[in-house]
């Protein structure tokens, strides 16, 4: 057999592996299709209410800054109140996203492929939402600049020592880390949108964002490494942020925060609360583009194992939790354990805690309810209500009995609270609806070259 014909043989052989599945520019075809495509009249109004949610929120804002904190509910011994609740929260949320873009990439799990750059859009839009409340709830956000541990000449502020300023360090080092992968992950994509563009004007805004990408090897050379550098610097961010965040109760002498389990616990309940989140988002963006073949229902079984997996390690910290408050034989320990937090003030709170961390992942024991997408969407719903209880309860409940009882006392939300945390998620919804269509989604040039290495898979398998 000569050269040439072996040559024929495996071109026939590749065509064959190939009938039925989309080329390349088919394949990018369709995964582009959302920034294209002629948005419904529910989108647009969708997008109108969450844009009428974000000018509510800067506008509370606002008022917040020229009136002062005593707009919020904030009390004595309550200092820390609804604005560090949601702040906790909002920064949780965000972890799925470096965790499935960082750890599952240095993992080599390649389903993290069509999913990815909903998470990494997701986190980036989480951190936003997070850094407002410490400014604000500063009552000065002028001054904000002293979270910062910039090197205190006057040693007056910051302190050093304390972990508010290893906190607001965290946190902006984890969103400058997170925007620059999100973006780099964009440029190729940025490219085939700039290719296909119908407009001048398209052409010129996708181009500048392309940054001049030609898919050289050079360009990819580059590109691979600056992606595995970023994924490097991002994954011990996904435990070193919430770990540091957690040290602001857990250096603290007050019952229910000076524990030393809260590291790994916050970590766990971020991740948890994160992959909720992203199921709660990708469900409906799923439905609504048809993507099904993109994003399967093992992409669903896998994100649900994960969310029942870090469930399960909350689960094992509220049960260490209250072992270690029984075990110290403090009586404030017990107390706060025992009766503040499941039978005292806003009691409601814990139990919805419980009901959604605790009972509503169990069905997840089931595979059937972890390819059902309507299962998923109410279980995730549920997770995100029992983490925002979870972080109500460990700051606010262990702060309204403390060890002086005749301080205790009994908090409530203002309206402008309320006001400020749907305006977060209104921001945050609108940020996500323009993600969805101006920025490509889903990563055409990883899907790509998924595709042609599940070819080369099977031709292996057929002729080993």
């Amino acid at each position: 057999m000569t050269t040439a014909t072996a040559v024929e043989i495996e071109k026939r052989e590749n065509d064959e592996l190939l009938v039925g599945r989309p080329t390349d520019a088919e394949l990018t075809t369709h995964l582009l299709q959302p920034v294209w495509r002629r948005m419904g009249r529910g989108y647009w109004a969708l997008l109108g209410v969450t844009f009428l949610g974000t000018i509510m929120l800067f506008t509370l804002l606002l008022y917040t800054a020229m009136t002062g904190i005593g707009l919020w509910g904030n009390n004595i011994p309550v200092a820390w109140a609804f604005g560090i609740v949601n702040f906790v929260w909002w920064i949780g949320i965000g972890h799925a996203g470096t965790f499935i873009s960082a750890i599952l990439y240095l993992l080599e799990q390649r389903w993290r492929t069509s999913i990815n750059r909903f998470t990494e859009g997701m986190t980036v839009f989480a951190v936003m939402q997070a850094g407002l409340f410490p400014v604000f709830h500063t009552g000065r956000p002028w001054f904000a600049y002293w979270l910062f541990p910039y090197p205190p000449t006057m040693r007056v502020w910051p302190q050093l020592r304390s972990a508010l300023p290893w906190d607001a360090a965290a946190v902006s080092t984890y969103f400058t880390i997170s925007v620059l992968f999100w973006f780099l992950g964009l440029v190729p994509d940025f490219a085939s949108v700039r290719d296909r563009a119908p407009t001048r004007a398209h052409r010129i805004v996708y181009g500048i964002l392309a940054l001049g990408w030609r898919g050289s090897a050079e360009h990819w050379n580059h590109y691979r490494l600056a992606y595995l550098i970023l994924a490097g610097l991002a994954t011990p961010l996904v435990l070193s942020v919430h770990s540091v965040v957690s040290l602001d109760f857990a250096i603290a002498n007050l019952p229910g925060w000076h524990s030393t389990i809260f590291p790994p616990y916050f970590v766990a309940g971020a991740i948890f609360s994160g992959f909720a989140m992203v199921l709660t988002l990708i469900i409906p963006a799923r439905a609504v583009f048809k993507l099904h073949d993109v994003i399967t229902e093992r992409h669903m079984d896998l994100m649900a194992k994960v969310m029942f997996t870090t469930g399960w390690i909350v689960i094992y910290a509220y049960g260490l939790e209250a072992f270690l408050a029984w075990y110290s034989g403090d009586v404030y320990d017990i107390w706060s354990a025992f009766h503040a937090r499941p039978l005292g003030p806003n009691y409601i709170i814990f139990w919805l805690q419980m009901l959604g961390n605790v009972v509503a992942p169990q069905i997840l024991w089931w595979r059937k309810a972890r390819r059902s997408t309507t299962i998923l969407f109410i279980v995730s719903l549920l997770v995100q209500l029992g983490m925002w209880s979870e972080r109500f309860t460990i700051i606010i409940q262990s702060e309204q009995q403390d060890y002086l009882p005749s301080s205790w006392s009994t908090y409530s939300p203002t309206w402008v609270d309320l006001g400020i945390l749907s305006g977060t998620i209104c921001f945050f919804l609108f940020l996500f609806l323009l993600f969805l269509r101006f920025v490509p989604f889903i990563p055409c040039s990883e899907m790509k070259e998924m595709k042609h290495e599940m070819i080369h898979r099977e031709h292996e398998e057929a002729h080993p």
